[in-house]
């Protein structure tokens, strides 16, 4: 039981000095927005395109709830953008943690979700930290979505021009698109407002959308590829089964990448055998690992009980978030001993 203790609090810290040490990188899923946006599997209907249009009118009445809240109560869709804001935080608190970072101080988070709560998390988070938002926008009026806007850092000059300081920065990457996004011939516009007829690529549809759509889909992924193939970087992946296909064969690509260690985090244990499935993997390698509850201890997991009354254990964002709040220097210096 100790030795197993021990190879827990081993592969948290292990966890905590890449975050800190490494360029950063996030592959986010459905999973992460509940309990305030159900599953795709959560949704009745006879057909995939039934399924997709409610789930997509849920999102879109979820999200306009969204921008009109104030976080007081513990609702499903306050506990779930709390859970936000709390992850959000600590991703900053990590950028700020080292002056001296090899990396650049930016994460990148990429989302499959076109709810608006990472949006809504960091108006909140930049009340009480500094930071750059960079959703791929350029514009006032009218902000306008380039991808050549995702790869810039921002520093703070003294005013005598004796110093500069990285500002850290959080890039938001939205291949499946957002419930606030316009196509305005044929340019993506972000709004400030939910959309009654947004640019959103349904989870399981997006073969059969317009070739612009398609195309916007297509060159979000190149991004992500490119992230990925930087030296250096690490990528956690929260609430994602890897059943989009297109993100899937990426994956596969990008673990030949030596240099990129990537953490698959599953919601419960038999989540292993589905990602190595949807992976078409025989294992996990040397720079993919799969992270299920038994891996932890159970102050980086929740307690609860199956359909038959059983106790399980599972691992939500929130159990993340713990793990990237609990680093300190401590963790980077063992790295360097």
């Amino acid at each position: 039981m100790e030795v197993q203790q021990s190879k827990n609090n081993e592969l948290v810290k292990k966890i905590r000095r890449l975050a800190i040490t490494k360029q950063l990188n996030f592959l986010i899923g459905s999973g992460t927005s509940l309990p305030a946006v159900p599953l795709m599997g959560m949704i009745q209907g006879t057909t995939d395109d039934e399924r997709n249009a409610k789930l997509a009118d849920i999102v879109k009445e979820v999200s306009r709830e969204l921008l009109q809240l104030d976080v007081s109560q513990d609702t499903p869709l306050e506990i779930t953008l709390k859970n936000y804001i709390n992850f959000l935080s600590s991703i900053v608190g990590i950028l700020n943690l080292s002056n001296s970072r090899q990396a650049p101080r930016t994460a990148n988070i990429f989302t499959t979700n076109y709810d608006l709560f990472i949006e809504k998390a960091s108006d909140e988070v930049l009340q009480n930290y500094r930071f750059i938002f960079n959703d791929g926008a350029s514009g006032y009026f009218d902000r306008k979505l380039d991808g050549s806007n995702y790869n810039r850092t921002v520093s703070y000059k003294g005013l005598n021009d004796n110093y500069t300081n990285e500002i850290p920065s959080l890039t938001l990457i939205k291949p499946h698109g957002s419930m606030n996004w316009e196509n305005i011939n044929d340019a993506i516009l972000i709004r400030s407002e939910v959309l009654d007829r947004p640019v959103i690529v349904k989870p399981t549809g997006y073969e059969s959308q317009e070739t612009f759509i398609n195309n916007h889909f297509h060159e979000m992924l190149r991004i992500f590829q490119l992230e990925l193939d930087k030296p250096q970087s690490v990528l956690f992946v929260i609430g994602f089964s890897f059943q989009d296909k297109h993100i899937a064969k990426m994956i596969k690509r990008a673990i030949q990448n030596p240099e990129l260690m990537i953490y698959a985090f599953a919601f419960k244990e038999e989540d292993r055998a589905v990602f190595l499935r949807n992976l078409d993997l025989k294992d996990e390698m040397s720079n993919f690992k799969i992270i299920t509850p038994n891996n932890l201890n159970e102050v980086y997991k929740t307690k609860g009980a199956n359909e038959s009354g059983e106790d399980i254990f599972t691992f939500t964002i929130e159990n993340f978030t713990r793990i990237l709040s609990d680093q300190s220097l401590e963790d980077m210096n063992d790295e360097n001993s």
